[in-house]
């Protein structure tokens, strides 16, 4: 009698662990498509530094700790907006406020790769017309077509480049 109450006792017992992981587990997955869902979302607007020298911050207000500064046409993606500032996060995964009045809708990339080509045509076998270092900021031109984006150096030159060799897009 006592081992049959044992035996139920330890029955019940992994009957509601594994309730319980199950419902853990539903939970880590809700949890992980609601937050995908939500970054895909904030994912899709980036910015781009209006001014020359914008100061980022650790807060959303001037007196807040000053984390770096940043140069024009530098680009942003959008985490959050909240009353005239904007958290953002930059190529390296920094967090940082801005001014809302300070960044811009106008689009630019950053070169993440060594080097980078930009080619003619949004294909390898067509002419090379530039490479860009790290760093260096091309303009967005449009839309991804099939792995390539159409972008511009501040000299002029246009063409096409990987988007895995740039960030922003």
């Amino acid at each position: 009698m006592i081992f049959k109450r044992h035996v139920l006792k330890m029955t019940n017992k992994l009957f509601k662990e594994r309730l319980y992981r199950r419902y853990k587990a539903l939970a880590v997955v809700c949890v992980f498509f609601l937050g995908f869902h939500e970054s895909a979302i904030a994912g899709l607007e980036y910015l781009s530094m209006a001014e020359n020298a914008v100061i980022m911050y650790n807060a959303p207000s001037l007196k807040a700790d000053k984390l770096y500064v940043a140069s024009r046409n530098l680009p942003v993606e959008a985490v959050v907006r909240v009353e005239g500032w904007v958290k953002v996060r930059d190529s390296s995964g920094t967090l940082a406020w801005v001014e809302q009045k300070m960044v811009s809708d106008k689009r630019y990339v950053i070169v993440t790769e060594l080097q980078a080509e930009v080619y003619k045509e949004a294909d390898i076998n067509s002419t090379l017309v530039f490479q860009a270092q790290k760093d260096v900021i091309l303009e967005w031109l449009g839309p991804p077509l099939h792995g390539w984006i159409k972008v511009q150096h501040r000299d002029g030159q246009s063409g096409y480049v990987k988007i895995a060799q740039v960030w922003g897009s």
